[in-house]
Protein backbone atom coordinates (compact mmCIF):
# COMPACT_ATOMS: atom_id res chain seq x y z
CA UNK A 1 0.00 0.00 0.00
CA UNK A 2 2.86 2.38 0.79
CA UNK A 3 4.28 1.70 -2.70
CA UNK A 4 0.90 2.62 -4.22
CA UNK A 5 0.82 5.92 -2.30
CA UNK A 6 4.37 6.69 -3.44
CA UNK A 7 3.38 5.92 -7.03
CA UNK A 8 0.28 8.07 -6.65
CA UNK A 9 2.51 11.08 -6.03
CA UNK A 10 4.45 10.25 -9.19
CA UNK A 11 1.26 10.39 -11.25
CA UNK A 12 1.34 14.16 -10.87
CA UNK A 13 5.12 14.59 -10.96
CA UNK A 14 6.44 12.32 -13.73
CA UNK A 15 9.73 14.25 -13.83
CA UNK A 16 10.56 12.61 -10.48
CA UNK A 17 10.52 9.21 -12.17
CA UNK A 18 13.62 10.34 -14.08
CA UNK A 19 15.57 10.88 -10.86
CA UNK A 20 16.20 7.18 -10.27
CA UNK A 21 18.15 4.72 -12.35
CA UNK A 22 19.37 5.35 -15.85
CA UNK A 23 17.49 6.49 -18.91
CA UNK A 24 16.24 3.50 -20.92
CA UNK A 25 16.23 3.34 -24.69
CA UNK A 26 13.61 5.87 -25.74
CA UNK A 27 11.80 3.23 -27.78
CA UNK A 28 10.89 1.39 -24.59
CA UNK A 29 9.56 4.57 -22.99
CA UNK A 30 7.51 5.30 -26.10
CA UNK A 31 6.16 1.73 -26.10
CA UNK A 32 5.21 2.19 -22.44
CA UNK A 33 3.39 5.38 -23.36
CA UNK A 34 1.55 3.66 -26.23
CA UNK A 35 0.44 0.95 -23.83
CA UNK A 36 -0.78 3.64 -21.42
CA UNK A 37 -2.77 5.26 -24.21
CA UNK A 38 -4.24 1.89 -25.23
CA UNK A 39 -5.47 1.35 -21.66
CA UNK A 40 -7.01 4.84 -21.73
CA UNK A 41 -8.80 4.03 -24.99
CA UNK A 42 -10.13 0.88 -23.38
CA UNK A 43 -11.29 2.91 -20.37
CA UNK A 44 -13.06 5.41 -22.63
CA UNK A 45 -14.77 2.58 -24.53
CA UNK A 46 -15.98 1.01 -21.27
CA UNK A 47 -17.27 4.37 -20.01
CA UNK A 48 -18.97 5.01 -23.35
CA UNK A 49 -20.53 1.54 -23.19
CA UNK A 50 -21.82 2.24 -19.70
CA UNK A 51 -23.47 5.46 -20.81
CA UNK A 52 -24.85 3.76 -23.92
CA UNK A 53 -26.49 1.01 -21.87
CA UNK A 54 -28.05 3.59 -19.57
CA UNK A 55 -29.19 6.04 -22.24
CA UNK A 56 -30.15 3.83 -25.19
CA UNK A 57 -31.89 0.94 -23.43
CA UNK A 58 -34.72 2.74 -21.62
CA UNK A 59 -37.06 -0.26 -21.98
CA UNK A 60 -34.65 -2.47 -20.08
CA UNK A 61 -35.68 -3.11 -16.49
CA UNK A 62 -34.15 -0.50 -14.20
CA UNK A 63 -32.08 -2.95 -12.14
CA UNK A 64 -30.57 -4.57 -15.24
CA UNK A 65 -29.88 -1.26 -16.93
CA UNK A 66 -28.27 0.33 -13.89
CA UNK A 67 -26.33 -2.81 -12.97
CA UNK A 68 -24.84 -3.23 -16.44
CA UNK A 69 -24.13 0.48 -16.80
CA UNK A 70 -22.43 0.69 -13.41
CA UNK A 71 -20.33 -2.40 -14.12
CA UNK A 72 -19.07 -0.87 -17.35
CA UNK A 73 -18.54 2.58 -15.83
CA UNK A 74 -16.72 1.11 -12.83
CA UNK A 75 -14.50 -0.98 -15.09
CA UNK A 76 -13.70 2.16 -17.10
CA UNK A 77 -12.74 4.12 -14.00
CA UNK A 78 -10.54 1.29 -12.70
CA UNK A 79 -8.97 0.87 -16.12
CA UNK A 80 -8.01 4.55 -16.34
CA UNK A 81 -6.51 4.53 -12.84
CA UNK A 82 -4.66 1.30 -13.57
CA UNK A 83 -3.26 2.79 -16.78
CA UNK A 84 -1.38 5.60 -15.07
CA UNK A 85 -0.26 3.42 -12.16
CA UNK A 86 1.07 0.77 -14.54
CA UNK A 87 2.84 3.41 -16.64
CA UNK A 88 4.69 4.67 -13.55
CA UNK A 89 5.58 1.18 -12.36
CA UNK A 90 6.88 0.13 -15.80
CA UNK A 91 8.87 3.33 -16.23
CA UNK A 92 10.49 2.80 -12.83
CA UNK A 93 11.30 -0.84 -13.60
CA UNK A 94 12.90 0.07 -16.94
CA UNK A 95 15.02 2.78 -15.33
CA UNK A 96 16.16 0.37 -12.61
CA UNK A 97 16.87 -2.45 -15.05
CA UNK A 98 14.27 -4.69 -13.37
CA UNK A 99 11.66 -6.99 -14.84
CA UNK A 100 8.44 -5.26 -15.77
CA UNK A 101 5.73 -5.57 -13.11
CA UNK A 102 3.20 -8.35 -13.45
CA UNK A 103 -0.48 -7.56 -13.08
CA UNK A 104 -3.72 -9.47 -12.64
CA UNK A 105 -5.74 -6.51 -13.84
CA UNK A 106 -6.10 -7.66 -17.48
CA UNK A 107 -7.60 -10.94 -16.28
CA UNK A 108 -9.96 -9.18 -13.87
CA UNK A 109 -11.04 -6.71 -16.56
CA UNK A 110 -11.63 -9.59 -18.98
CA UNK A 111 -13.84 -11.32 -16.42
CA UNK A 112 -15.89 -8.16 -15.82
CA UNK A 113 -16.39 -7.64 -19.55
CA UNK A 114 -17.32 -11.33 -19.98
CA UNK A 115 -19.89 -11.14 -17.16
CA UNK A 116 -21.45 -8.01 -18.67
CA UNK A 117 -21.49 -9.68 -22.10
CA UNK A 118 -23.21 -12.78 -20.72
CA UNK A 119 -25.74 -10.57 -18.95
CA UNK A 120 -26.42 -8.75 -22.22
CA UNK A 121 -26.90 -12.09 -24.01
CA UNK A 122 -29.44 -13.05 -21.35
CA UNK A 123 -31.20 -9.70 -21.79
CA UNK A 124 -31.37 -10.19 -25.55
CA UNK A 125 -32.61 -13.78 -25.31
CA UNK A 126 -35.16 -13.18 -22.54
CA UNK A 127 -36.28 -9.79 -23.78
CA UNK A 128 -35.85 -6.28 -22.49
CA UNK A 129 -39.05 -5.99 -20.52
CA UNK A 130 -38.19 -9.12 -18.47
Amino acid sequence: MIEFVRNLRLWFAPEQVRQEGSTPDYRFSLANERTFLAWLRTALALIGGGFAVDQFLPDLRWAWRVGLALALLGAGVLCSLRAVNHWVRCEQAMRRGEDLPASRFPAVLSLVVAVVAVAMVVVVLVGWAG
